[in-house]
């Protein structure tokens, strides 16, 4: 183990770093850890909801979600491009980067207009439209910091900066507001649709091991480490792991072997406080880290990932975008995917038959339901895993983080 993490200091780590340290990588880390308040009140209003579900006459707390996590791709189209211009070191014009972005994002997510009145699909504006305000907020920064060297102005121009900022801006502003418009109102291409339909192949094999891998581990896992929420993959999830229930149900009612592998309920094994396995990481985090930020981040985040809400540690600590916390993630991920195709393509583990979608309870829980004492053993050894797969990047990125934490310190004295 020391020197396995040996190595991952010397000669993983820097390559790592330099990553990071990419003007674009950095803007998405940061507009996501700008959005972490929301976030972590969003988190919060889940489990609320999950109690005032229990309770008659509570009120409804999903507005507290809806106007927090639910509004997180607006966030992200503004804070993205705004970030990039001030990291590309053009802060004169990171205001109007940000406008741009939203208005292109929001454009793209192709509005309904009816009178006085305009609609949106709601769930674009949050965690389903991370992609598109991904693409929407890049493009925007490429297009603003391009534009940003050429100036229809001298640099001993009289004219008020302000004024200087509007001409500069309004080429690449027209750019992308035209393709934006070409793209959607004009070549009616919905850009969802456009998302789902890269994914669309993968129903045809949902049920080997090539569909296990692209659902849990590309949607669960790898796209998550980019920042895009698990939820954007549900979609096309649902109709596999929906349609694979039924036929089980009626599989085990006719007193058949159930033969579907990918059913409702399978990601218990896979996603162990989240997608990625990520429990073990925040208890090392809340209870192992000598890093202050890291143990702050840590305590926020170890109860609602108990109950498989990881995004205040996805977002907060962060895994996403941040090679050294995405790669233990990605072989945990990988790993306990592959392992749970196995246990029950060899029939070690009962296919599910019966629904149960209390999937906020913690996984032992639900691994009992589904198998028994078997189940709970194997979540067990996906926990155990993910421990020893996690444990030395996270050692590694805690020495980090107090370093940074001391200097900070030192210069302040």
């Amino acid at each position: 183990m020391d020197k396995l993490m040996e190595w991952i200091r010397k000669s993983v780590s820097p390559k790592l770093n330099k990553i990071t340290r990419n003007a674009y990588i950095a803007s998405v880390q940061q507009a996501i850890l700008s959005c972490m308040p929301l976030i972590l009140i969003g988190s919060f209003a889940t489990l609320l909801g999950i109690v005032a579900g229990l309770i008659e006459g509570f009120p409804g707390v999903e507005p507290i979600s809806n106007f927090s996590m639910g509004l997180l791709s607006i966030f992200i189209a503004f804070l993205l491009p705004y970030n990039i211009m001030e990291k590309k070191r053009h802060s004169k014009t990171k205001i109007e980067a940000g406008i741009l972005g939203l208005s292109f994002f929001l454009l793209l997510c192709g509005p309904v207009f009816d009178g006085d009145y305009i609609t949106f699909e709601f769930w674009n504006l949050g965690s389903g439209g991370m992609i598109v305000a991904l693409v929407a907020g890049i493009l925007t920064g490429v297009v603003m910091s391009t534009f940003s060297k050429f100036s229809f102005f001298k640099e001993d121009s009289a004219m008020p900066d302000f004024i200087i900022v509007w001409f500069d801006t309004l080429i690449p502003m027209l750019i992308l507001i035209v393709i934006g418009w070409l793209l959607v109102y004009v070549g009616n291409i919905n850009m969802f649709a456009v998302i789902s339909s890269c994914f669309a192949p993968v129903e045809a094999v949902g049920d080997g091991l090539i569909g296990f891998i692209v659902i849990y581990w590309l949607g669960y896992v790898f796209l998550y480490t980019f920042g895009i929420s698990t939820w954007i993959i549900w979609p096309l999830e649902s109709a596999i792991v929906y349609t694979a229930l039924s036929v089980n149900e009626a599989a085990v009612a006719a007193g058949e072997l159930a033969p579907k592998l990918n059913v409702y309920g399978v990601t218990t094994y896979m996603t162990i406080g989240g997608g990625g396995c990520t429990l073990a990481l925040a208890i090392m985090f809340a209870f192992m880290a000598k890093s202050k930020k890291n143990k702050m981040i840590g305590r926020a985040s170890v109860v609602p990932s108990i109950f498989n809400i990881n995004e205040p540690l996805v977002y907060g600590a962060p895994i996403a975008f941040n090679p050294i916390l995405m790669i233990p993630m990605w072989i945990i991920g990988l790993v306990s995917t592959v392992l749970t195709w196995l246990v029950l393509k060899l029939n070690i583990l009962s296919r599910i038959s019966t629904l149960w979608s209390f999937w906020y309870l913690p996984k032992p829980i639900n691994a009992f339901v589904l198998n028994g004492v078997k189940g709970v053993i194997f979540c067990l050894v996906i926990f155990a895993l993910s421990w020893m797969i996690y444990y030395p990047f996270f050692r590694i990125y805690d020495n980090q983080c107090l370093e940074e934490e001391k200097k900070a310190e030192s210069g302040v004295n």
